[in-house]
């Protein structure tokens, strides 16, 4: 395997990106690494070059770079060079903590989407807090598209669960559709559109509206939205777990010392929370939808987590996600055609 890494994005590049190579060098011996950037800057960073390839990018595409402009005006950005290698085939995955929207751009008018995905969507996996059996669920979309029609939420439906089963493991993965309410009549016409569509699809396991209250326990593997949506449900998830460890840190410093002895004794039990709560274990957000695999981490990832996004692709490069999908929307054009036409009315 070859996978095309961005070495120059995020707010930690090239030190972060580089420490977490090397450290996913050396867990997955047969993964071989292109690092696209300014060579001048990225090998001082390294230790040595073993299966780590250096490859000069004169350009790099800012946080504050719109995207579309950037991708077309930058062509020898390291995101650009490291997407056009993909598309090529000289690599089998696109890897980078850099301008989401660039990273997005790159993947659709670059690497290109599926042949039958009208538009691809980002993923993310977030954990499960109070569910014994389950660890993990998946969030589609959060942030690729805004303006969502039903069709994508039900294609949504279809890539989330091909994802479910080939990295999470989950054979028969349940598929809940935010809403407003549990109810089949809950939400605006979208909403109940969609409902209507998955609730005919005989291969999704479809168990109805989920409520964003209920995500952190566990009550869906998949959960379908709009981009929008999800990109909110996303940040608000994220600064409350934050506000929540602020909270209990600034309680405790207040309380006095038998507070401080008492936080002594929990301080395992604190440790525990945290990470059961730190979603970046399970890697980075992916882009669905598009020919190879793209994948993106938040812009102050450090080195563990980007060891940890190699795995995650690893996983999806071994279980072949991207052919498995092209096959079915393949094989299922015509139901495909038939369903849009059906959300149309």
């Amino acid at each position: 395997m070859k996978i095309a890494v961005d070495a120059m994005g995020g707010d930690y590049a090239p030190k972060e990106i580089v420490a977490g190579i090397e450290l996913a060098r050396d867990r997955y011996p047969e993964i071989e690494f292109d690092l696209y950037g300014q060579i001048d800057q990225v090998k001082p960073f390294l230790n040595e070059t073993t299966r780590i390839n250096l490859v000069q990018a004169d350009e790099v595409i800012a946080m504050e770079d719109e995207p579309v402009r950037a991708i077309r005006r930058k062509k020898q950005s390291s995101i650009v060079l490291a997407a056009q290698a993909v598309r090529d085939g000289e690599a089998d995955a696109f890897f980078s903590a850099g301008n989401t929207g660039a990273i997005l751009a790159a993947g659709l008018l670059i690497i290109g989407r599926i042949k039958g995905i009208d538009r691809p969507g980002l993923t993310t996996t977030l954990p499960v807090i109070n569910n014994d059996h389950q660890d993990q669920f998946l969030m589609m979309d959060v942030g690729a598209n805004a303006d969502t029609k039903p069709f994508n939420l039900y294609q949504y439906a279809i890539l989330g669960k091909y994802y479910a089963q080939t990295v999470m493991g989950v054979k028969n993965p349940r598929i809940g559709l935010l809403n407003n309410g549990t109810e089949a009549d809950k939400g605006d016409l979208t909403h109940k559109a969609v409902h209507e569509a998955l609730a005919q699809a005989t291969d999704l396991n479809f168990i109805g509206n989920v409520e964003s209250r209920e995500l952190l326990n566990g009550v869906a593997d998949v959960v379908v939205t709009d981009g929008f949506t999800g990109n909110a449900v996303l940040k608000n998830t994220e600064g409350t777990a934050l506000s929540m460890l602020k909270l209990i840190k600034n309680t405790i410093m207040a309380g006095g010392i038998s507070s401080k002895l008492g936080a002594a004794l929990l301080k395992p039990t604190f440790k525990e929370i945290q990470t059961k709560m730190d979603y970046s274990k399970y890697g980075g957000a992916v882009l669905l939808g598009v020919k190879a695999p793209v994948i993106k981490t938040h812009g102050s990832t450090k080195a563990i987590t980007v060891a940890n996004t190699i795995g995650q692709i690893k996983a999806m490069l071994e279980n072949q996600i991207v052919d498995d999908v092209v096959t079915y929307f393949s094989d299922h054009s015509d139901d495909m055609a038939a369903a849009k036409e059906a959300m149309q009315k």
